[in-house]
């Protein structure tokens, strides 16, 4: 079984950065593929960027330029560093745990563990 605790979330102004955590537990990390995904209220949950075990990442179209994901082997944690915050970048963020170590995929069926969310708020 696979634990996944996220952290760093919260109330931010628009511009302004975050940096999420996600301590993982139970497996293997360093040989998952690691993502995050967003929910915003009234809305489903959707990709926002992975991190292959080889450290390829990929993001959103949404996001890209301006959030970063990271990991570290050592301390089995992914990161997720979010600036230039958005309103729109309000949501609940899960990290996710590759079900294969191969994994190569913003597909959410792809990630068989889940974190239970940080709340990220971004005002205007």
């Amino acid at each position: 079984q696979v634990q996944l605790v996220e952290s760093g979330g919260g109330l931010v102004q628009a511009g302004g950065s975050l940096r999420l955590s996600c301590a993982a537990s139970g497996r293997t990390f360093s040989t998952s593929t690691m993502g995050w995904f967003r929910q915003a209220p009234g809305k489903e949950r959707e990709f926002v960027s992975f991190i292959t075990r080889s450290t390829t990442t990929y993001y959103a179209d949404s996001v890209k330029g301006r959030f970063a994901i990271s990991r570290d082997n050592g301390k089995n944690t992914v990161y997720l560093q979010m600036n230039s915050l958005k309103p729109e970048d309000t949501a609940v963020y899960y990290c996710a745990s590759s079900r294969y170590s191969s994994t190569y995929s913003t597909n959410q069926q792809d990630y068989a563990y889940w974190g239970q969310g940080t709340q990220v708020t971004v005002s205007s």
